[in-house]
């Protein structure tokens, strides 16, 4: 088996949440979210709806980001910063078909924290940590059911990143709690994850105590 490479004096690599694609009753999410978030440290959750109209996603963040809100987590916003802003979204995820970095910026403003999925690209990282970016997204890094991938970039894209340019990066794609911990030593400042948490067979706060256990030790 091949080393995982190493990125030396980082900052502890943190969890970051998305959401299941759907939610079907909310106060029931909320509350599975709640426990989760108080099971250990979770950075930001996204907010990620597919397919859902304005209403329903406006509705979701209504009723979720107060929950996150309570546990100091940045709420994000996938794919439109236009609701992200009349939503009172602390930010939004853009991916490469949703708009450019610039625009998003232009519509949320300076404090706002932008993402941008960047695949297997360093050339598409270096082109949003450039133009503002507050973190760049690679994956997927393994096999995952909850959105269709094309791109698998190995982990030494990381180290790379890591080693080159100051922007943080996000790793996304099929990251459980059994790989977590090799995917922080190559260098992921954060960790996304939805399935690996939400579908967790010891359920939810299992996964989000599990995986700080992987990346803090």
């Amino acid at each position: 088996m091949a080393r995982t490479p190493t990125v030396p004096d980082r900052p502890p690599c943190r969890l970051y949440l998305i959401t299941p694609p759907a939610i079907p009753d909310l106060d029931a999410f909320a509350a599975t979210l709640d426990e989760a978030l108080g099971a250990g440290d979770v950075a930001a959750l996204q907010i990620r709806l597919k397919p859902a109209d304005d209403a329903a996603i406006c509705a979701a963040v209504e009723r979720l980001a107060p929950v996150a809100r309570r546990h100091g987590v940045a709420v994000l916003l996938n794919d439109r910063p236009d609701l992200a802003k009349a939503t009172g979204c602390d930010g939004v995820h853009i991916g490469q078909e949703d708009g450019s970095l610039a625009e998003a910026r232009r519509i949320l403003g300076p404090d706002a924290m932008i993402g941008v999925t960047c695949h297997d690209d360093r050339d598409l990282a270096w082109d949003a940590a450039e133009g503002g970016a507050d973190y760049v997204a690679f994956g997927a890094f393994y096999p995952t059911d909850t959105k269709t991938t094309v791109h698998r970039p190995g982990l030494e894209i990381l180290t790379v990143w890591q080693e080159t340019v100051e922007t943080p990066c996000v790793a996304i794609g099929g990251i459980t709690v059994e790989t977590a911990a090799e995917v922080a030593r190559a260098g992921a400042d954060f960790i996304a994850v939805s399935a690996g948490v939400w579908s967790y067979d010891a359920g939810p706060a299992s996964a989000v105590k599990g995986f700080n256990h992987r990346l803090n030790n």
